[in-house]
């Protein structure tokens, strides 16, 4: 009579540890000497390697949205040659749940070459439109901030209980930028310059002025006050030197340490959540309170260390530069205690700052980089798809191409 043959499979704790040796390894990390693992590198060639993963899950989840709603959405992108930059008018368009617009958004957001998350806690959006030619010329998302970001703290001089008490005020711009062909006339320091207007501050108190604390119970009285944004790829070509009328829209403050968990797709993510699931740990669904980034990190974090895995594993290395638009002239007396109300006399409405960013960088752009011209709507699916960059280089290569026919 034959034996048996046992087989010995490996535990689910042993598969979860080679997947996660496997996902950073395709990313292109490295292990040192000392034991630790290495990031790939910090050019954007490096940056767009270890997005690339995440972002093709992100495609692969809309792909039953875009094959749906594409070719409905694609007329309200722009050809190049129907934009008269003298022409634009910027308005901001808020972007209600389950909408069209909200359609349009999505899809606008799966152009951009990192993937864009979906936002933490309090949230604005917005479509940014060009009136004078009824096209959609980007798209702006704020949301809740992270809790620690030292070059913020430092500016503002904040101590762990002020920003505690005072990081209610504040949003993060996690999407900000311009889709083609306003990308190729500046258009994304345009969109960058509408964050700071009457209209996003009011929206701002209309929404979440009243909100109250879920911990204590109490109203928090919130004003808009700053709205902080980083780089997806080093140092920033956008939002240095944004100033429009003698006023500085968005500061540099430094940049992050590469410490952080984009690198963990969401299909990785959900499995170490299982795994913490499995331990009961606390992490894994009691999360109602400080649902966000710093969540998310800390959930990370906590079975990467029951797995046996050292901290450097979220050290990804990629620095990204760090800006802060003040909304009132006196923000930062007001984050460091000082009560008074806050001042905005000088902000500007949307139509007064599109006029402004319109003469001073999409006209002059225009005449430079007339090429702009050459875009064609019906390359948006290849810029989402990724088999096209959006770049102006790339735009300059291509031979000249037929008028559209989406309308």
């Amino acid at each position: 009579m034959a034996k048996g043959i046992l087989v010995k499979f490996p535990s689910p704790e042993a598969q979860l540890k080679r997947a996660v040796r496997q996902h950073l390894k395709r990313l292109g990390f490295k292990k040192g000497k000392n034991g630790l693992i290495l990031p790939p590198g910090q050019d954007k060639q490096a940056v767009r390697l270890l997005h690339g993963e995440q972002r093709r899950d992100k495609l692969d989840a809309n792909t039953a949205f875009l094959a749906r709603c594409a070719e409905e959405l694609l007329p309200h992108f722009a050809d190049g040659d129907e934009i008269e930059p003298g022409n634009i008018r910027l308005a901001l368009r808020r972007v209600r749940s389950d909408t069209k617009d909200a359609d349009l958004f999505r899809i606008a957001a799966l152009t951009w070459s990192v993937p864009v998350s979906a936002g933490f806690g309090r949230r604005l959006r917005y479509l940014v439109w060009d009136e004078g030619h009824d096209r959609l010329a980007g798209i702006i998302a704020l949301g809740d901030p992270v809790f620690n970001l030292s070059v913020r703290d430092k500016l503002v001089g904040w101590n762990s209980a002020d920003r505690s008490l005072r990081l209610v005020h504040l949003l993060d711009a996690y999407v900000l930028g311009a889709v083609p062909p306003y990308s190729f006339l500046l258009g994304g320091k345009a969109v960058a310059a509408l964050v700071r207007t009457q209209e996003v501050v009011r929206d701002f108190k209309d929404t979440y002025g009243e909100s109250v604390g879920i911990i204590s119970g109490a109203a928090k009285h919130a004003s808009l006050l700053m709205v902080t944004t980083s780089s997806s790829m080093g140092r920033s070509s956008v939002y240095n030197r944004l100033a429009l009328g003698g006023t500085q829209y968005f500061q540099p403050v430094g940049y992050t340490i590469g410490w952080g968990h984009f690198h963990i797709t969401d299909a990785l993510f959900e499995k170490l959540r299982a795994y913490l699931r499995e331990l009961n740990h606390g992490y894994a669904d009691h999360h109602a309170y400080g649902k966000g980034p710093n969540w998310r990190l800390r959930t990370i974090k906590a079975a990467l260390t029951r797995l046996g895995f050292k901290d450097s594993l979220l050290k990804h290395g990629i620095q990204r530069q760090v800006f802060l638009c003040s909304l009132a002239a006196n923000t930062v007396d007001i984050l460091r205690g000082s009560g008074a109300d806050p001042d905005y006399s000088n902000l500007l409405s949307v139509a007064e700052v599109s006029a402004l960013a319109v003469s001073r960088w999409m006209v002059p752009r225009g005449i430079r980089e007339p090429v702009y011209r050459n875009w064609r709507k019906d390359r948006v699916p290849e810029l989402v798809s990724g088999a096209i960059a959006g770049s102006l280089a790339e735009l300059k290569e291509q031979p000249a191409q037929p008028a559209s026919r989406t309308g």
